[in-house]
């Protein structure tokens, strides 16, 4: 989800809340304690230089119980970090405290944002030697594009 998309949801919103991808909520009590733009200047396994840019939230639980952030506070929050820091539109990466720090991808179903598990990859697979993965084929199920494979078919000669 890019940042424009948060900022055209948030106004129909009467509450913000976050739910990991396998259904729990982030506690309601919340805070987001950071916006701001993240560049990642790097070469990969290939070679190939790459530049990544994310506008980064972070999400923090403290022991305010009381406090629920609002849409229009998160929208404030977002208004002033592009002004100040000039932030672009770019996806969304969320850090979230669980066994130890998460980066996410961000979505919307309609009623919570969702915080989607990020996975690593090769980014130049075509040439850090990593052999593709074969088809695995059941051999009972290969047939002869004429006849059945059956004994005395001549299939198998």
């Amino acid at each position: 989800m890019k940042l424009s998309a948060i900022k055209d949801i948030l106004p129909t919103l009467e509450n913000v809340e976050f739910q990991l991808e396998n259904g729990i909520m982030v506690p309601e009590h919340f805070h987001v304690t950071e916006v701001g733009q993240i560049t990642k200047n790097f070469i990969d396994c290939g070679g190939v230089i790459r530049l990544e840019k994310v506008v980064s939230f972070q999400l923090w639980n403290a022991d305010d119980f009381q406090h629920r952030l609002k849409p229009q506070k998160l929208l404030n929050i977002i208004q002033l970090s592009e002004e100040k820091l000039e932030i672009e539109d770019s996806e969304i990466e969320v850090e979230y405290q669980s066994s130890t720090i998460g980066k996410y991808d961000l979505e919307f179903n309609g009623k919570n944002f969702v915080l989607i598990n990020k996975t690593t990859a090769c980014l130049a697979q075509d040439a850090c030697g990593i052999p593709q993965e074969k088809q695995k084929l059941n051999l009972s199920n290969i047939r002869s594009q004429n006849a059945e494979c059956t004994p005395n078919s001549g299939c198998c000669s």
